[in-house]
């Protein structure tokens, strides 16, 4: 098979490596911040590459949208503004707009190239940008939560790269601080927290930096996604309300489809795998 009919990523630390069959590029460019590949595949429709790393796909990016706003917003007991902090996609933003009591939704990505190159590859995950509830701005969210004002904000979601350039400043304590800072009585943060196989430190310092900022409840859930290294992804909860209650009810009678997101996920998702317990010391 000639290797460049196939896009892969590669862990090298893991000694791993992930590839999708592709049938053309679509486009590529260097932005401000970061290269942006986009791809046509074989079987996962379109492809997003930021920096060598596979970002959303066309096949599979419901499970990673879904999981990323679902549980927070069924969490949170009445989320009326949210901030979704990367997200450039714009996949999250329109599943967090699927909440009818949303009344305010800011997406900060500081790069707009990646938004741009959404609209025109993956229409169907900007959808929802003309919303009159959506906000989208193209600047620093790391500088935008530090500025905030206190009890501003119910939910914040990280919808982050890996932490490394851009996204490095948002997996620190002093961010958290001041998520903590502007959240109000029952807000929460949501974060990507990648793979409990291949980044558990990663995931056990994040989780200290939350703690240490001053979220008394974390809550770390666990999706498939078979795009991302290991095939198997996380995303972590640090709230001010405990984040194993939730609006069961309300998720059940949920006033939209999702492919992926249902009370039973839900539940599951909070199950804690036994390796997972042991590394965190939780009970």
């Amino acid at each position: 098979m000639n290797p460049t009919e196939w896009f892969t990523e590669q862990v090298s630390a893991a000694g791993t490596a992930f590839s999708l069959k592709i049938k053309k590029k679509l486009h590529e460019e260097q932005s401000e911040f970061q290269f942006l590949e986009m791809y046509e595949t074989e079987t996962f429709g379109n492809l997003m590459v930021i920096d060598g790393c596979t970002m959303v796909s066309t096949r599979d990016n419901f499970f990673y949208h879904e999981m990323m706003s679902h549980p927070a917003l069924y969490t949170h007991p009445n989320p009326k503004t949210v901030w979704i902090i990367g997200g450039g996609d714009c996949g999250t933003l329109r599943e967090v707009l699927k909440h009818p009591s949303v009344e305010h939704a800011v997406q900060i990505d500081i790069d707009e190239r990646v938004t741009r190159l959404a609209e025109v590859y993956f229409p169907e995950l900007c959808e929802s940008n003309g919303d009159p509830r959506a906000d989208l701005k193209f600047i620093d969210g790391i500088k935008w939560v530090k500025d905030a004002a206190p009890n501003s904000v119910d939910i914040i979601i990280v919808d982050s790269t890996d932490p490394v350039g851009p996204a490095e400043g948002l997996f620190s304590a002093a961010f958290y601080r001041d998520c903590a800072a502007c959240l109000t009585e029952n807000g929460m943060v949501i974060q990507q927290s990648e793979s409990a196989l291949l980044h558990l430190k990663l995931i056990g310092e994040m989780r200290d930096a939350m703690s240490s900022a001053g979220f008394g409840h974390l809550q770390t859930l666990f999706f498939p996604q078979c795009l991302y290294p290991s095939g198997w992804w996380s995303a972590t909860i640090a709230s001010k309300a405990d984040p194993s209650k939730f609006r069961e009810q309300d998720s059940a009678n949920k006033p939209f489809e999702t492919v992926y997101y249902n009370v039973d996920i839900h539940k599951a998702s909070l199950a804690q795998p036994e390796f997972f317990k042991k590394a965190m010391a939780l009970k």
